[in-house]
């Protein structure tokens, strides 16, 4: 996004510098880090300009709005540490706002901008926005990235930014065959809406490349007790794959208290720092990378420097622990 005729903003003095906008933000905040040569050639573009650079203040920095379901999934906090990493040496206000869940909403897609009238761009994760909220911010000149949301053919415009479900899904499902087992019981919170794409039906998607998958709906991790295993057991399935971590520690601690019958297998989806302690089998997601990327690519609308359209796939990795190579996990001998 241009200024507008007759206001001078950081982009016009980068450009005229020939410098980046995090350098003139550190020629303003920490004048220290930046080569005297190139903050002497900042100070002269802004004088010509008529920037005003004032110390202590970010003048001129880009207000980015961030909405997302972040007290709903942590998952969505990490994805903003990246963002507020990336932003710490640049020109860079983030505003967050929690959004309900779109799994858990009739109606998911998002059709209220929720964003402030000086915010100069918006990130938008885990809920789609919908065709009010798209002319909305069409109208408004500001540029939105999606985090997490599969595009449909009534999407318009925004960058997206992709971790690939579906390969995640098939990298379990290649790892438990490989191990011997044959069927799975996937188990997820509800999916109230069949409006948009949800990570876990692509999950399910990659799983079924490699075996036959059962799939449950449970409310809350708390709702995880013995019914979830005798599921389990009902269809044949000698592991359980969960769609997030939060669902997988809950299926241990349930297993925990079922001894009469052989274990299973348990994979989660994520990986932090509670499935590292419990030595739990996940997919690892690159949450911080996708939130830097995804700020990136909204400064790069910002600031015109960019007007790509493109989705960013970004590559999840298996994380092998004992709740899946334990000595106990031998499904040829049930």
């Amino acid at each position: 996004m241009r200024a507008r005729p007759g206001r001078v903003t950081i982009y016009d003095v980068a450009e005229r510098a020939g410098v980046s906008i995090s350098t003139v933000s550190l020629a303003v905040s920490a004048p220290h880090r930046v080569r005297p040569e190139t903050r002497e050639r900042i100070v002269a573009a802004a004088t010509t300009l008529g920037y005003r650079m004032t110390q202590g203040r970010r003048v001129g920095a880009a207000r980015i709005a961030v909405a997302a379901p972040f007290t709903t999934y942590p998952s969505y906090l990490r994805r903003l540490s990246g963002m507020l990493r990336r932003a710490r040496d640049a020109a860079v206000d983030i505003i967050p706002y929690d959004l309900d869940s779109a799994a858990a909403a009739d109606e998911p897609l998002l059709d209220v901008l929720p964003t402030r009238t000086d915010a100069t761009g918006l990130v938008v994760m885990g809920v789609p926005l919908g065709g009010a909220a798209r002319r909305a911010s069409k109208a408004a000149r500001i540029p939105v990235v999606y985090v997490d949301v599969v595009p449909t053919r009534s999407d318009v415009g925004g960058p997206v930014v992709l971790v690939d479900d579906r390969d995640g899904g098939a990298q379990i499902g290649r790892h438990l065959a490989g191990l011997g087992h044959r069927r799975v019981l996937f188990v997820h919170e509800p999916q109230r809406s069949p409006a948009y794409v949800s990570a876990g039906m692509l999950r399910i998607e990659g799983l079924t490349q490699h075996l036959g998958v059962t799939d449950l709906a449970v409310a809350h991790p708390s709702s995880v007790d013995d019914r979830v295993i005798a599921a389990a057991r009902a269809a044949g399935a000698t592991a359980i794959v969960a769609n997030h971590d939060q669902f997988a520690v809950a299926v241990l601690s349930a297993l925990r208290s079922d001894v009469d019958t052989p274990p299973l297998a348990v994979v989660g989806y994520d990986d932090g720092e509670v499935a590292e302690a419990l030595d739990l089998t996940t997919v690892r997601q690159p949450f911080e990378e996708s939130g830097r990327t995804a700020l990136e690519l909204v400064l790069g609308l910002v600031s015109g420097a960019s007007t790509a359209r493109e989705t960013v796939r970004l590559a999840p990795t298996l994380i092998a622990r004992s709740s899946t190579l334990g000595a106990g996990f031998n499904p040829a001998r049930r």
